[in-house]
This record gives structure tokens, sequence and C-alpha cells, in this order.
């Protein structure tokens, strides 16, 4: 899951991406308006949690122009003005949920996973494909009666290309979702990562790779 927070705060930006990362996302941070905005229109995101007082372009005009332009990105817009006029006004900008602060971290992670369940088809609980089997809830992957230790990254990319339902998916959408901004584009970082993924899954292979296309399941 892909989340970019807009907030000019910067030490409560950077406190809270670190968190989210500890939570397994993938995280990118913008401190104004206009920087938020445009990673906003320019990267896929699943969540975007955006301050509403904010620098250069306030976060109001943020979620119109989000809106406006299609975002599929679901918005989590917060505020440190906590009335109900408030909450009205920010969900009839069109954001998807409203939290003001002070708020606790644990709600924060809990609405960012529920408005990304939005953001997305409905999809199982757990993921399985032949014998592995994937529980997103409780973060635990198996191949038969086996469990896996995996890292974050790899338990993103087994997620997407479950997910995928036998769809190849490429390099390049799973850098885009499962990895931040601060990743070199031209890594090797997801090469790497199936490779570790697969001698994981162990024998016989389930990750196919397809030419010009990606990798399947």
């Amino acid at each position: 899951m892909r989340v970019l927070v807009v907030e000019d705060d910067e030490e409560l930006a950077q406190t809270v991406a670190a968190g989210l990362r500890r939570a397994h996302l993938a995280v990118d941070v913008a401190f104004d308006g206009a920087g938020g905005l445009e990673r906003a229109l320019h990267n896929d995101y699943d969540v975007i949690v955006l301050d509403r007082d904010l620098p250069a372009v306030h976060g109001d005009d943020v979620c119109r122009e989000l809106v406006a332009a299609g975002c599929r990105g679901r918005i989590l817009m917060l505020t440190a003005a906590a009335t109900t006029e408030d909450l009205v006004d920010g969900l009839g900008l069109g954001a998807d949920d409203y939290l003001p602060k002070p708020f606790d971290f644990r709600a924060l992670v809990a609405r960012i996973g529920a408005l990304a369940r939005r953001a997305h088809p409905a999809a199982p609980p757990v993921l399985r494909r032949g014998d592995v089997a994937l529980d997103t809830a409780r973060r635990r992957a198996t191949r038969g009666d086996q469990a896996l230790s995996l890292s974050p990254k790899e338990f993103g990319v087994l997620e997407l290309l479950l997910a995928a339902e036998g769809r190849a998916v490429s390099a390049e959408e799973l850098l885009e979702r499962v990895w931040d901004e601060t990743t070199d584009p031209f890594t090797n970082a997801v090469k790497i990562t199936v490779s570790r993924l697969r001698a994981k899954l162990g024998d016989p292979p389930v990750i196919e790779t397809v030419a010009r296309s990606g990798y399947r399941i």
C-alpha cells in the first residue's frame, strides 16, 4: 500500500511517515499543498493523508483539485479544528474521511487501512493460489503447512502477485506499489526481492518471469 502524507509540520509529518513505514506501508511526504498536489497528481496513491491548513495551496483547494481530476486515492483530511461544521465542510469537498488533531496513531493506521480497502475492488482477507496463502490482516504467509518468514517488501510483492490472479505484474508496477519515492527508479530492488521471495517459497517454483511483461504466480 502506498500513502502520501501532506503535512506542513515537518516533525509531525516525519513521525507519522516513520510510524506508517513500521506498519509496512510505502510512504511519501510533502510539506505544503503545492508539493502534495503535484505528487498526488503524478503518482498512484491508495490513500492521501491531507492536513487542511496548509501553506502554498490550502488543503481544501488540494482536495477540490484531486476530486476534480478523478484521483483514485482516498483522502483522509486532518485538522486541528474538530467542530461538526469542519467535518461537514471537509466531507463536502470530497474527502473520504476526517480525523481531528491530536489523534491516536492506531486510529490513523486503522482508518488508512479501511480507506485503502475502499480504493480497490473487494479482495478476500486471505489470498490463495495453489498451495500458497497470504493472510493480509494477520500478515502471515504460508506454503502448504510451512510458515514463510517474509520481509515487508517480500510480503508486499507476494500480495500484489496473488491479488493479480494470474495476471503478469510489471517490475514498474511492483516498484510503484511496494516502494516509495525515496527509491532509485533504476534500482534492481524488485529483481532482488523477487529472487529472495522465490527462494523462500521453495520448490516447485511458483513465480514465473513473463518476457517483457513482468512476473506472475
